[in-house]
C-alpha cells in the first residue's frame, strides 16, 4: 500500500471535517488529554469519516481504541511502545508507524518491523517541547539509507517549501501540524500542500 506524501496531524475531529473534503488522503488523529470514554466515539467517527473520503486514518497512541474502532493504522512514540501490546496490534492486522529521534530509537523501531518510520524534528518546531534539537536534512538522508524501502516520514517545522527539500533528501512523506492549524486560512494552506506534494 502506497501512502500519500502529505500527512497532516490534527488534534480534533473538526480538523478532519474541514480538511478531508479538500482531498487529504492520509491523516493522523493525535489527541493526548481526553478520557477514554470520550475518545472512543470520536475515533470511531474519525474512522468513518476517513473511510467516506477514501482516506487513511492513523491513530496516535491509543491502539486499543483504534483496534476496537476497526482502524487500519496506529502511530506510536517511543514511550508508547513501552506499554503497547505489539502482538495484539499485529494480530488485529493494524499497520504501525513509529517515531524516532536518534540511532538507538531507530534500531528499536526497525527491530519491530514497522510500516513506516518518522524522523523529527527535521526543522525547529513549536508544537511541543523536545529534548532533541533539529535533525536537519543530512539526517533525513542518513535515515533513508538506513531504512531502505521502508517509508520515511519527515516531521517538525515543515512548510511546503521545506517539504520539497525533505523529499529531495530522501523523505517519502512529510508531516505538518502548526503550518496548517496556525494559518490564517487553513483550507487554503491545505490546498497549497496538496498541490506541492502531488
Amino acid at each position: 500500500m502506497t501512502l500519500d506524501r502529505f500527512y497532516p496531524i490534527f488534534d480534533s475531529l473538526a480538523w478532519l471535517e474541514r480538511t478531508l473534503p479538500l482531498g487529504v488522503k492520509l491523516v493522523q488523529l493525535r489527541i493526548k488529554d481526553m478520557p477514554e470514554p470520550a475518545l472512543r466515539p470520536l475515533v470511531a467517527k474519525a474512522q468513518a469519516l476517513c473511510r467516506s473520503h477514501d482516506a487513511v486514518l492513523v491513530v496516535n497512541d491509543h491502539w486499543r481504541i483504534a483496534m476496537d474502532a476497526g482502524c487500519d493504522w496506529v502511530h506510536l512514540g517511543q514511550e508508547d511502545l513501552d506499554d503497547a501490546d505489539l502482538v495484539a496490534i499485529r494480530r488485529a492486522g493494524i499497520r504501525l508507524g513509529i517515531s524516532t529521534h536518534d540511532h538507538n530509537e531507530l534500531d528499536r523501531a526497525l527491530a519491530l518491523e514497522p510500516d513506516y518510520v518518522a524522523l523529527g524534528p527535521v526543522y525547529p518546531t513549536i508544537l511541543k517541547k523536545m529534548k532533541w534539537t533539529q535533525q536537519g536534512l543530512d539526517r533525513v538522508a542518513e535515515w533513508k539509507r538506513l531504512v531502505g524501502d521502508l517509508p520515511l516520514v519527515a516531521i517538525g517545522g515543515m512548510t511546503p517549501e521545506r517539504a520539497a527539500r525533505a523529499f529531495a533528501a530522501g523523505a517519502d512523506i512529510v508531516s505538518a501540524v502548526t503550518d496548517i492549524t496556525l494559518s490564517d486560512d487553513p483550507e487554503d494552506r491545505v490546498r497549497h500542500w496538496l498541490k506541492t506534494t502531488r
